[in-house]
């Protein structure tokens, strides 16, 4: 199990690095202290209260529970029972008790999810990038959640009962609030061996369940449990509308005000087999790989979309979805890698076999999105990046804009008169 998940993240890291390179190495203080108070401290998570708490509490269990994991997994390693409970005495019943009422405001925050999202039908889980395998995704793991959590109280409150009756193996250890109250008055009057059953039962459950889920992860939505923290700690620190200027064209911008500058200077020959580099992005591979780990990072909440001007107003756009179709085209091409295949020998590309223009050019480039994402990511980086592509690559560039960016060549504003007639408005009685 633990191998194939190496396999698995190990093909991730590949994937991501197929993006070009980008040096983020800079205010280290500020990259900590910015993953310590939106991953780790899920800050933004609570600008929806109600989803916000509820995720809080998974996360919350999700790390918190797994400490007992740790003793479970020990136990059976060693054989043992309640490892942990001598050496931490007093202490350890407090944890058990503060554990199982975690798990069961975890199980009630799943149960929730779940009816969030197959009952009320909020509207930002209902956008068409959501039907078939995203929804089920998610509900796969609400349920496996709640599985692994009545395991957790059941195997908890069998072992209570064989530690009263003074069971060889199961020493008196810890205390348990939660699952006694739900499950005592079924079990008290069940034999022995039945309780041995459930308590061992709960034990396999678990350790399987986990190790499972460990290895489910790779090729789900919810591998973001292991990539917001260094999708936060990589994330963008300049202000969110300032765009990054291509080196090759700023050169060139920069030669034009260059009064000494030759203007029949030869440039430098390319070196031999290289390939030229290309204006903005087609592909993936095109993309930087930090815009490939946004897309691994994506948790398909869907409060970029819902925060979409564009996608308010019923345009094509939807920000989740660039995220979502940049990652379906990234695992095509590393699929195609592990074949021999060089990335792009299929044919395709992200850029119109998965992401259309008219989504592009729907953006506003106001960052709602960026600014609603809880683990930072950002789409709009990858939709101008692939605007650029169409513009610089392949001329292409819609006919509204045609004639704005006409007007500012010639009159130096957006307006078709002239700039010496731009004030006249001002005459009019």
């Amino acid at each position: 199990m633990v191998a194939w998940f190496t396999v698995n993240i190990r093909k991730i890291r590949r994937n991501i690095l197929l993006g070009k390179d980008l040096d983020i190495s800079d205010r280290k203080g500020e990259r900590w202290n910015k993953m310590f108070m939106i991953a780790i401290g899920q800050s933004k998570m609570v600008k929806k209260p109600i989803s916000g708490i509820l995720h809080i509490l998974v996360y919350l269990g999700f790390v918190i529970i797994n400490i007992e994991v740790l003793e479970i997994i020990i136990d059976g390693i060693f054989g043992t029972h309640r490892v942990l409970a001598l050496p931490l005495g007093g202490l350890y019943d407090i944890l058990i008790a503060s554990f199982e009422v975690l798990a069961l405001l975890v199980l009630v925050a799943c149960v929730v999810f779940l009816i969030r999202r197959n009952v009320m039908h909020i509207k930002r889980f209902g956008f068409r990038e959501m039907i078939g395998w995203p929804k089920t995704d998610a509900n796969i793991i609400l349920i496996v959640e709640v599985c692994l959590m009545f395991a957790f109280l059941k195997m908890n409150a069998a072992d209570y009962i064989l530690q009263t009756r003074g069971v060889e193996h199961y020493v008196e250890a810890g205390m348990y609030p939660v699952s006694t109250m739900l499950f005592l008055p079924l079990y008290e009057n069940f034999s022995t061996e039945m309780l041995i059953i459930i308590e061992r039962g709960g034990w396999w459950f678990h350790i399987v369940g986990i190790l499972l889920f460990l290895n489910y992860l790779p090729y789900s939505k919810h591998f973001h449990i292991i990539l917001a923290f260094p999708n936060v700690y990589y994330s963008k620190l300049q202000p969110k509308g300032e765009f990054n200027n291509m080196e090759a064209v700023k050169k060139e911008v920069e030669m034009m005000f260059d009064p000494n500058a030759d203007p029949y200077a030869t440039p430098p020959e390319p070196e031999e087999g290289a390939v030229p580099e290309r204006f903005g992005a087609k592909d993936v591979t095109d993309l930087t790989w930090k815009s490939l780990m946004d897309a691994y990072s994506c948790t398909e909440c869907g409060r970029c979309t819902q925060q979409c001007p564009a996608a308010q107003t019923g345009k094509l756009l939807s920000p989740r979805k660039i995220m979502m179709d940049t990652r379906d085209r990234l695992e095509e091409v590393g699929k195609a890698v592990d074949k021999g295949q060089k990335p792009g020998e299929d044919g395709k590309s992200l850029l119109g076999d998965y992401i259309l223009e008219e989504e592009l050019w729907a953006c506003t480039t106001c960052n709602a999105c960026v600014e609603a994402c809880p683990v930072e990511i950002n789409p709009v980086n990858i939709i101008m990046e692939m605007r650029r592509s169409l513009v610089m690559e392949e001329s292409k560039i819609p006919q509204e804009l045609t004639g704005m960016l006409t007007n500012v060549e010639n009159n130096g504003a957006p307006w078709q008169f002239a700039q010496t007639a731009r004030a006249d408005w001002t005459n009019e009685s």
